[in-house]
């Protein structure tokens, strides 16, 4: 704090603005820390629950208890996909273009929520950047203030530039001390959005999955069992 009282305007700004640096980065590192925990805890209650509901072929409760799981990464994912071809398949069965149309469907609502759980990264990678940055201008200028200071006192030595100095190095420090945390929490976040970037992947296979074992005809499982059997019975397979 002495030091605080005893820098120049110029330098105490610096220290302003690292300390909204430092509020705004923790702010976000709280939000997104709850979101994603939120989003873990309501997926592992609805993946086994969703998956249960495919297994009886009930997709009208599929669809309605992803509704339910608003936080869910996944039962967004399933959920918005699974509401946009409900009409599509409402008379229980399942067409190739059909499953077309939830691939789709599933890149659209994925790609959206991906959006929503990477809002924030930014600010977290802008602050561990640019933070050190800036206590490092408060440091320059403080360095050429003291060094003004001691030409146009006459005086040299290290004991009439030391305070000034000091002074200015403390804003290198703030700087630091802002942006670290900053930079753990980005990497943090960043593999955990990775993580649950597979889980939507993985989910959404499955069900476009589900919903291919409903074809029948010539895709899904009766071509490749076809092919299957012609390759086992020596034939050469069809192309």
């Amino acid at each position: 704090m002495e030091l605080f009282n005893s820098m120049g305007n110029f330098a105490k700004g610096i220290v302003f603005t690292l300390f909204a640096m430092s509020i705004w980065s923790l702010t976000v590192m709280f939000s997104k820390w709850w979101s994603l925990r939120a989003a873990k805890a309501e997926t592992l209650k609805f993946a086994p629950e969703f998956s249960q509901f495919l297994e009886e072929d009930n997709l009208g409760e599929a669809i309605k208890l992803a509704e339910t799981y608003k936080k869910s990464h996944v039962a967004r994912v399933l959920g918005g996909a699974l509401g946009e071809i409900r009409p599509l398949i409402q008379d229980g069965s399942v067409t190739v273009s059909d499953i077309n149309t939830a691939e789709r469907a599933v890149e659209r609502e994925m790609l959206m929520t991906i959006v929503g759980l990477k809002r924030g990264n930014a600010v977290l990678a802008t602050v561990g950047a640019t933070a050190p940055f800036v206590g490092l201008l408060g440091t320059t200028m403080g360095i050429v203030n003291a060094f003004t200071g001691m030409a146009a006192s006459g005086s040299g030595g290290i004991a009439s530039i030391s305070a000034g100095v000091a002074e200015a190095l403390i804003t290198t420090a703030f700087g630091l001390i802002v942006a670290i945390p900053a930079v753990w929490a980005y990497n943090y976040f960043q593999t955990k959005i990775d993580n649950l970037t597979a889980e939507m992947t993985y989910t959404s296979k499955e069900m476009i999955d589900y919903l291919i074992k409903g074809v029948s005809g010539e895709f899904g499982r009766s071509r490749f069992t076809r092919e299957f059997n012609t390759t086992a019975g020596g034939a050469k397979p069809m192309t």
